[in-house]
Protein backbone atom coordinates (compact mmCIF):
# COMPACT_ATOMS: atom_id res chain seq x y z
CA UNK A 1 0.00 0.00 0.00
CA UNK A 2 1.30 3.44 -0.88
CA UNK A 3 -0.38 5.09 2.08
CA UNK A 4 0.46 3.93 5.60
CA UNK A 5 -2.19 6.18 7.15
CA UNK A 6 -5.16 4.38 8.68
CA UNK A 7 -8.55 4.92 7.07
CA UNK A 8 -10.77 7.56 8.62
CA UNK A 9 -14.40 7.13 9.51
CA UNK A 10 -17.12 9.27 7.95
CA UNK A 11 -17.45 11.17 11.22
CA UNK A 12 -13.74 12.02 11.30
CA UNK A 13 -13.88 13.19 7.69
CA UNK A 14 -16.95 15.33 8.39
CA UNK A 15 -15.29 16.90 11.44
CA UNK A 16 -12.18 17.72 9.42
CA UNK A 17 -14.33 19.40 6.74
CA UNK A 18 -16.19 21.43 9.37
CA UNK A 19 -12.94 22.52 11.04
CA UNK A 20 -11.52 23.55 7.67
CA UNK A 21 -14.70 25.46 6.81
CA UNK A 22 -14.63 27.25 10.18
CA UNK A 23 -10.97 28.16 9.73
CA UNK A 24 -11.70 29.58 6.27
CA UNK A 25 -14.60 31.66 7.57
CA UNK A 26 -12.50 33.09 10.40
CA UNK A 27 -14.05 31.21 13.31
CA UNK A 28 -11.58 30.09 15.88
CA UNK A 29 -11.99 27.14 18.17
CA UNK A 30 -10.60 27.60 21.61
CA UNK A 31 -10.87 25.00 24.34
CA UNK A 32 -12.78 25.78 27.52
CA UNK A 33 -10.78 26.61 30.61
CA UNK A 34 -11.25 24.63 33.80
CA UNK A 35 -13.05 27.61 35.34
CA UNK A 36 -15.46 27.75 32.38
CA UNK A 37 -16.10 24.01 32.60
CA UNK A 38 -16.84 24.34 36.31
CA UNK A 39 -19.14 27.33 35.75
CA UNK A 40 -21.03 25.48 33.00
CA UNK A 41 -21.42 22.41 35.22
CA UNK A 42 -22.68 24.61 38.05
CA UNK A 43 -25.18 26.34 35.75
CA UNK A 44 -26.44 23.00 34.44
CA UNK A 45 -26.85 21.64 37.97
CA UNK A 46 -28.67 24.78 39.10
CA UNK A 47 -31.12 24.74 36.22
CA UNK A 48 -31.58 20.97 36.47
CA UNK A 49 -32.65 21.51 40.08
CA UNK A 50 -34.98 24.34 39.05
CA UNK A 51 -36.55 22.12 36.37
CA UNK A 52 -37.00 19.30 38.88
CA UNK A 53 -38.60 21.73 41.32
CA UNK A 54 -41.00 22.94 38.63
CA UNK A 55 -41.87 19.33 37.78
CA UNK A 56 -42.64 18.50 41.42
CA UNK A 57 -44.78 21.62 41.84
CA UNK A 58 -46.60 20.89 38.59
CA UNK A 59 -47.36 17.32 39.63
CA UNK A 60 -48.63 18.38 43.05
CA UNK A 61 -50.91 21.05 41.54
CA UNK A 62 -52.10 18.62 38.88
CA UNK A 63 -53.31 16.19 41.55
CA UNK A 64 -55.68 18.79 43.00
CA UNK A 65 -57.31 19.89 39.73
CA UNK A 66 -60.10 17.89 38.11
CA UNK A 67 -61.47 20.22 35.41
CA UNK A 68 -59.95 19.65 31.96
CA UNK A 69 -59.72 23.38 31.18
CA UNK A 70 -57.81 24.12 34.36
CA UNK A 71 -55.54 21.12 33.82
CA UNK A 72 -54.77 22.34 30.30
CA UNK A 73 -54.03 25.86 31.59
CA UNK A 74 -51.73 24.39 34.24
CA UNK A 75 -49.98 22.30 31.60
CA UNK A 76 -49.46 25.36 29.40
CA UNK A 77 -48.01 27.27 32.37
CA UNK A 78 -45.67 24.37 33.12
CA UNK A 79 -44.49 24.25 29.50
CA UNK A 80 -43.80 28.01 29.54
CA UNK A 81 -41.81 27.64 32.76
CA UNK A 82 -39.75 24.79 31.29
CA UNK A 83 -39.09 26.78 28.11
CA UNK A 84 -38.07 29.85 30.13
CA UNK A 85 -35.72 27.87 32.37
CA UNK A 86 -34.20 26.03 29.43
CA UNK A 87 -33.70 29.29 27.56
CA UNK A 88 -32.11 30.94 30.60
CA UNK A 89 -29.79 27.94 31.03
CA UNK A 90 -28.70 27.99 27.41
CA UNK A 91 -28.12 31.76 27.49
CA UNK A 92 -26.04 31.50 30.65
CA UNK A 93 -23.92 28.70 29.18
CA UNK A 94 -23.40 30.74 26.00
CA UNK A 95 -22.24 33.73 28.10
CA UNK A 96 -19.81 31.51 30.00
CA UNK A 97 -18.41 30.08 26.76
CA UNK A 98 -17.83 33.59 25.37
CA UNK A 99 -16.06 34.86 28.50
Amino acid sequence: MANDKPLKSAVELALERLKKKDAESGLESRPLTDAQKAAIAEARNYFEAKLAEAEVLHQSKLKTIREPEQREALLQEYRRDRERLTSERDAKIARIRKS
